[in-house]
């Protein structure tokens, strides 16, 4: 009998505040933490040796980071399997978001702002190697498009049913498929019936 992976608990849901936020952006912009992130998504537990041989950072600089993520409640230390000085760390599996409506200060909607800006940038270099990879991908990368009429309600029960499909393949760090790789999902589902910009004309030769 084939031994299925096993299926990770439901997260909690976190709202984010608007100190969360000027906080997170603090985090989520030094390259380290996200790698941090990254790693211990992907490895489930890991010590700060570990991530700093993965990383190639020392036990020092990783050790320190992966202490501020833990005061941001983004992953937890492992204290059974903690000795001494050596302290394992795992990801604390949350369903991060900030709802809409949410009051905010000026610096905090700044740092909400910068915090969608961080990602999206990253989301466009993801699109633009899949694209420049498509043919070589062997069928790993997947590119769909699609329009289509909505109404509210079919807007909410779309991101349900989407949920629903993306828990239906989730697996637990450390416990991933074999052949399994890091695979790279978005959704975006807006109204598309703005003004449309308007793209530069090349120059006339003549």
């Amino acid at each position: 009998m084939v031994e299925r992976p096993q299926k990770p608990e439901k997260p909690e849901k976190r709202v984010l505040t608007g100190p969360d936020l000027k906080a997170f952006y603090k985090a989520l912009s030094n390259p380290v933490r996200r790698d941090i992130l990254s790693y211990l998504g992907e490895h489930g537990e890991a010590n700060s040796t570990s991530v700093a041989k993965a990383l190639g950072e020392s036990t020092g600089t990783t050790s320190y980071h992966l202490r501020k993520l833990a005061d941001l409640k983004l992953i937890a230390e492992i204290e059974e399997r903690s000795t001494g000085r050596e302290r394992w760390w795992k990801s604390l599996m949350t369903d991060i978001f900030t709802p809409p409506g949410l009051e905010l200060t000026a610096d905090e909607r700044e740092a909400a702002v910068k915090i969608g800006a961080l990602k999206m940038t990253h989301d466009l270099n993801l699109v633009v190697s899949a694209y420049a990879g498509y043919d070589a991908s062997a069928g790993w990368n997947q590119i769909y498009r699609a329009g289509l009429r909505m109404t509210k309600e079919q807007v909410a029960a779309f991101a349900e049913e989407y949920q629903a499909l993306l828990d239906k393949y989730l697996t637990a760090p450390g416990d991933h498929p074999p052949g399994s790789r890091q695979m790279a999902v978005r959704l975006v589902v807006v109204p598309d019936d703005g003004p449309r910009p308007t793209l530069p004309t090349a120059p006339d030769d003549d």
